[in-house]
């Protein structure tokens, strides 16, 4: 329970819990003194008598109500508020990890549907319970005071309803239970993809099998959710069985011991009200190994490795002009052949370096690297002669970053979107890296304000990638990296893109990964990778005159525009 309520919240989860027992003790109080005055008064004491009752039977009525308002208001605050810790610790741990293998929808449904499992943990498990517990006691203790034997037969009943029945129904849904949460992600899994790739699915005459297998995920998830219906039931069913049938042997035992109405009246109400904070309690035994199949999963996720390691002892951030150092690098994916063999290179202040080569040669996983979203096995990085993992990842991305390969547009307005790499920037600022990214015509015409809707379906691929190469711009990091800034663009858009990107990047540190040729005429360095390694370096002028992968692509480029 400590991993899941932040230390400040337990104070709060002890007036929740106070509050609770506190309107279920006014309960068991108002119908006892309320019996307790009724058949009192049938036999006609003098008003002075019942004074104190009719006082007992307000007052008891009066507080039920307030208890039970400060137990919703302080129950729900510490559970939303435990909600919140959870999703806020969850971004902490996925943003580290990297790139994950969970399906969108599927960590869509963690991060939504499991962490409501907190709330319930909460609300309709813990509280309820200890109010029960608080309730049951009182009430025996109560009966045990006044006849012993009918508080045994009240203790018996408790026992059943409050304890054996909640562990029946969560041994009954045990079984199938823990399927509940995966089934929830695999069809909303199922529904994105139909959404998103409705085109796709259609064009390639898949539809109606993709179709299929959503509507036999929702059948299946439907046949569970029927399980837990069933066994709801038959709880509360149970449930009530017994408390009737302990108010009834409350009753018959009062006769068979000649207790008088009075006292009858008061065990035999009393009684029933007693279960009315146990009977829920069968739903919670059910509810709770959902709860914790749910708590597992998010505890897998927030168990993901750290995709880099962090400096326990972070040295000091390198200032001034930044020259990066890559010695010998080596990076490998799981077990597999190194993604990148030995790569060298250098970046000096200013200087621009274009990195080409086939597509799986390791490109983007030098760019990850310098990012510090992937660690190395061997080899250096040095930033102004500083190892780059002897700096926090978040200090290394603020000194190197820039255009990712695949950018995201969020579903809110240019502006907006712009202003994730400059949330200080002032208007003139985000102008500036606008036209710089020669995307001003497009924002002047179509407004600064406008959606552009989910994953940026309103704009073109020339587009997107202009507001990408805005956004880094914008950013401004001494060192820029740019990964395939021109990627799915056809040739002419590609071209324009390329030839507006070099003339921004001039006098800028920038590390430039391409697998087109035109404009490259301007960078200072020129790097061929195959295969995780460089085979090839030297400008423009030298790749085309030497026999090699640029020159062999250089001539198809030339063959292709002409």
């Amino acid at each position: 329970m400590s991993g899941l309520i932040p230390s400040g919240l337990n104070r709060r989860l002890v007036v929740a819990a106070l509050a609770g027992s506190a309107a279920d003790l006014a309960g068991l109080g108002l119908i006892a003194s309320a019996a307790w005055l009724i058949t009192r008064a049938a036999e006609q004491p003098p008003l002075a008598a019942l004074s104190v009752a009719i006082v007992g039977v307000r007052a008891f009525a009066t507080s039920r109500g307030v208890f039970r308002y400060a137990e919703r208001l302080a129950g729900h605050d510490v559970a939303l508020r435990a909600q919140a810790a959870t999703r806020e610790r969850l971004y902490e741990a996925l943003i580290p990890s990297g790139p994950l293998s969970h399906r969108g929808a599927d960590l869509l449904s963690r991060m939504v549907d499991d962490t409501d499992a907190v709330q319930d943990l909460l609300v309709r498990c813990l509280l309820p319970a200890i109010a029960a517990l608080v309730t049951g006691a009182v009430a025996v203790v109560i009966a045990l005071f006044l006849l012993p034997a009918a508080a045994f037969a009240l203790l018996a009943g408790l026992v059943i309803a409050g304890v054996l029945l909640p562990i029946g129904t969560a041994a009954a849904s045990r079984r199938w239970s823990a399927r509940l949460a995966p089934a929830r992600a695999d069809l909303a899994a199922r529904v994105a993809d139909l959404v998103h790739g409705s085109a796709d699915l259609a064009a390639y005459g898949a539809k109606g099998e993709a179709l299929a297998a959503g509507m036999a995920a929702d059948d299946h998830l439907a046949a569970l959710e029927r399980r837990q219906s069933r066994v709801s039931a038959t709880a509360l069913l149970t449930g009530v069985l017994t408390q009737g049938l302990t108010v009834v042997a409350i009753v018959w035992i009062c006769q068979a011991t000649g207790t008088g109405s009075v006292a009858t009246a008061v065990l035999a109400l009393m009684s029933l009200v007693a279960f009315e904070p146990v009977l829920p309690l069968a739903a919670a035994g059910e509810r709770l190994t959902g709860v914790l199949a749910a708590l597992r999963r998010l505890t897998d996720l927030r168990s993901l490795p750290a995709a880099v390691t962090e400096p326990a002892a972070p040295a000091v951030t390198p200032s001034g002009p930044l020259t990066i150092e890559v010695s010998n690098l080596v990076v490998r994916h799981g077990e597999a052949r190194p993604a990148l063999n030995g790569v060298s290179l250098t970046l000096t202040p200013g200087r621009r370096v274009a990195i080409v080569g086939p597509s799986g040669a390791g490109k983007s996983t030098l760019l990850s690297a310098l990012m510090r979203t992937i660690d190395y096995e061997s080899g250096n990085i040095t930033i102004n002669e500083v190892e780059a993992r002897d700096l926090p990842s978040e200090t290394v991305r603020h000194l190197m970053t820039g255009l990712t390969q695949d950018p995201y547009v969020f579903q809110a307005s240019f502006k907006d979107n712009l202003r994730l790499a400059g949330p200080e920037a002032s208007d003139e600022g985000l102008a500036n890296a606008v036209q710089a990214a020669h995307l001003d015509t497009w924002a002047d015409r179509t407004g600064w304000d406008t959606p552009l809707g989910e994953d940026g379906r309103t704009l073109s691929g020339g587009q997107l990638q202009r507001l990408a190469l805005a956004r880094a711009l914008l950013y401004n990091p001494p060192v820029l990296l740019l990964d395939e800034p021109a990627e799915a663009l056809d040739e002419q858009t590609a071209a324009a893109l390329m030839a507006d990107l070099l003339d921004a990047t001039h006098g800028r540190t920038t590390l430039l990964i391409t697998h087109r040729l035109r404009g490259l005429e301007a960078v200072d360095e020129i790097l061929v990778l195959e295969d995780g390694q460089i085979t090839q370096r030297g400008t423009h002028t030298d790749l085309t005159t030497t026999d090699g992968y640029y020159r062999t692509l250089w001539q198809s480029e030339a063959m292709l525009h002409t």
